[in-house]
């Protein structure tokens, strides 16, 4: 596929979404593909290699979350790694604090590299092992993709999360059998509909019971 077309199935899939960006965001996700590429030869930020194919599974799939986040929201994405969903969630929603944590420093790296180079000040990178980060202000969203099973995920970030904040979980089909690990939290997923992507993803939600 050559540029436009990559370039028109990502407004596709936007459309398909619901979701409404303006040029100047459509450009920032655009370029934000076209560095991860970049990087990713030398970095190995993702075994998806295919334009195409990192639009469905990482663009698209970050931007199935966005009508999920609150507009007063303060977001934290841990084990961020190449930005997927912390980075387009700062692009898409420019009025929400959004933080990406990561412990690797060449991927916390990479994530400063696209903090500058699309002006993404909403978008702050942090380079810590999550147990030992203690940010100023506490975060009413906290999400992750594949990072860890829900119960280590609650476990290593629970002193993050603000009286009332809730979690939303990334998953894949097999995620689900994990909510049955649980305690102390209400639980509820909901089917993310990913467009051109054949598998099954889920939102899980989790907030203090």
């Amino acid at each position: 596929m050559n540029d436009n077309q990559l370039c028109e199935l990502l407004v596709d899939g936007i459309t398909q979404l619901g979701l409404r960006v303006t040029a100047s965001q459509l450009k920032q996700l655009v370029a934000y593909k076209d560095i991860l590429l970049r990087w990713n030869k030398v970095y190995s930020l993702t075994a998806i290699t295919n334009p195409r194919d990192l639009i469905i599974q990482h663009l698209l799939d970050g931007l199935s979350l966005v009508a999920h986040i609150p507009a007063d929201a303060r977001v934290l994405d841990v084990g961020s790694g190449m930005g997927v969903p912390g980075v387009i969630l700062a692009i898409v929603l420019s009025d929400v604090q959004i933080t990406v944590l990561d412990s690797n420093n060449k991927k916390s790296t990479f994530l400063q590299q696209v903090k500058i180079e699309l002006g993404l000040n909403n978008l702050n990178v942090v380079c810590k092992r999550v147990e030992s980060y203690t940010p100023d202000k506490l975060f009413t969203v906290i999400t992750s993709r594949a990072f860890a099973d829900l119960a280590l995920f609650i476990q290593l970030t629970e002193h993050l999360l603000a009286e009332n904040g809730c979690y939303l979980a990334m998953k894949a089909e097999r995620g689900l059998s994990e909510m049955k690990e649980i305690s102390g939290f209400e639980c509820s997923q909901i089917e993310l509909k990913v467009p051109y992507l054949d598998a099954k993803r889920f939102l899980i939600e989790m907030k203090r019971a």
